[in-house]
């Protein structure tokens, strides 16, 4: 593999593409697309992708139900950005979730509660694989691959109610 060093900008028409390649198979994964805008995500449960979803801003609807957003099997270098972006405090839950309990979250969440206190919500770190954002008023939540196994998340959530880390 080569590195080419640029000394100006860089400058693509359309999109950049960051790519993982399996040394024995030589299959090639989309880690993240970089230059798209922002996805709005539906108000129904979605399963995300490593070629749509990581690298952008995922816009999370005032939802009518609680919806289950589902991450693909962790690659090293994605990154999954979800923001609520309702007009006012939803009456229902997003809850983002790995692939299953041997891809679980390290890491956690500053939690601002509406009656202006401030805490740490924390998952525990060996098979907390869903976290689950409560009636929110507002986040920006962070989910990066570690690895093959691993998400590191991190960010903040505004709710009455804590976001609270499970197993599925």
């Amino acid at each position: 593999m080569a590195n080419t060093t640029f000394s100006g900008a860089v400058r693509s028409e359309s999109t950049f593409k960051t790519v993982s390649k399996n040394s024995t198979t030589g299959a090639i994964t989309e880690v993240a697309t970089l230059g798209d805008g922002p996805v709005s995500l539906a108000d129904s449960d979605v399963t995300l992708t490593n070629a749509t979803h990581s690298g952008r801003i995922l816009l999370v609807p005032d939802g009518t139900q609680d919806n289950t957003y589902t991450l693909p099997a962790p690659i090293a270098g994605s990154v999954f950005r979800f923001v609520y972006a309702g007009g006012a405090a939803d009456a229902t839950d997003a809850i983002i979730v790995t692939p299953g309990n041997t891809n679980y979250y390290i890491g956690g969440v500053t939690f601002l509660d509406t009656d202006n206190e401030v805490s740490a919500v924390f998952s525990d770190g060996n098979s907390n694989s869903s976290i689950q954002l409560n009636v929110p008023a507002g986040f920006d939540v962070t989910i990066v691959g570690l690895n093959t196994t691993n998400y590191q998340i991190f960010g903040t959530v505004t709710s009455a109610t804590a976001p609270a880390f499970a197993d599925q």
